[in-house]
């Protein structure tokens, strides 16, 4: 469901990377006429990558991004209201993860899980703006 791990990058800077995977919900989404006015459930992955520096000192949540916030983004762009495309929904999701300055970069997968033969939807990667 959710959880940490750390990568590299090519130039050898160690990230830690937080993750939640297997976020449902049901959302007003959708550029088609009958997809107005309905919820369809919608299927979320975000993992946001942070510096190794990045860790608790004293065990204390407050020093780190949490699973919460990345939780809490989603909720917020959703809770906007409709939105046509997944590629919006994506962008605006990555757009409000990277506002913790402590996110270097975010990948977002939105997947529509009740349209197509299993699931379409996008997948991004947004770094921090330089």
């Amino acid at each position: 469901m959710s959880g940490k791990q750390s990568i590299t990058r090519r130039d050898g800077v160690v990230l830690d990377r937080i993750f939640v995977r297997g976020l449902v919900l049901p959302i007003a989404i959708g550029a088609y006429d009958e997809e107005r006015g309905i919820t369809q459930k919608v299927g979320f992955t975000i993992e946001a990558s942070v510096g190794a520096g990045v860790s608790p000192k004293g065990d204390d949540l407050n020093e780190v991004p949490s699973y919460d916030d990345l939780v809490g983004a989603v909720k917020t762009v959703v809770a906007a209201g409709h939105i046509n495309l997944v590629e919006t929904l994506a962008a605006r999701i990555a757009d409000r993860c990277l506002d913790d300055k402590r996110i270097v970069s975010v990948l977002v997968r939105v997947e529509k899980l009740e349209r197509g033969p299993d699931a379409v939807g996008v997948e991004i990667v947004r770094p921090r703006p330089t």
